[in-house]
């Protein structure tokens, strides 16, 4: 397990009540929790706490002092007649937890929500897809050498014997011979 954002002295600073021993070893359990929990949402390790973003820390001391402060997740408590009333966290009740916005921020620092490879689909307007439907596209070199596939396709439509540099890969499927080109594709 890799090192706590913070230390049970930080969350001391960040609530109004001196904890006792056994709410320190909670305190110190909760940061462990937390501090994992954060990595976890960000993407990163940062085996070094030091070397993650402050806001990281911040965040993490946040979930913690909120925790402490709260520790049966109550929304109103009466002393007279005993009258105690849960939030409506579920799970979250009781337990340190990010917020939706606090998750968010953090998958930002770590780079997790910064986009990615994606694959989609794009037709042109008013393209009749079915006189496609058996053909399957791959790969278009636009140079017009061959590709550097080690004289395989990897998979794309055909089981590549031979592979020509002005013609591509030629195999039959479907039912028919098909031909794929670099120049022009499926």
């Amino acid at each position: 397990m890799s090192e706590p954002f913070a230390q049970v002295e930080d969350v001391q600073g960040r609530i109004d009540f001196t904890m006792s021993a056994a709410e320190e070893r909670v305190a110190g359990a909760a940061l462990d929790d937390m501090s994992e929990e954060a990595r976890y949402h960000a993407g990163q390790a940062w085996p070094v706490p030091e070397e993650a973003p402050r806001m990281v820390r911040r965040l993490v001391l946040v979930a913690v002092a909120r925790y402490m402060k709260n520790l049966d997740g109550l929304t109103q408590s009466r002393a007279g007649d005993e009258t105690v009333a849960f939030t409506d966290l579920g799970d979250k009740a009781g337990a340190p937890f990010f917020s939706d916005a606090e998750i968010e921020t953090l998958r930002r620092l770590g780079g997790a929500a910064q986009g990615g490879f994606v694959s989609a689909e794009v037709t042109a307007y008013r393209t009749d897809l079915r006189r496609y439907k058996h053909h399957q596209c791959t790969l278009v070199n636009t140079d017009g050498d061959p590709f550097p596939l080690n004289e395989e396709c990897w998979g794309f439509g055909c089981d590549c014997s031979t592979w020509h540099p002005s013609g591509g890969c030629r195999s039959g499927y479907g039912y028919g011979y098909s031909t794929w080109h670099p120049r022009r594709g499926c």
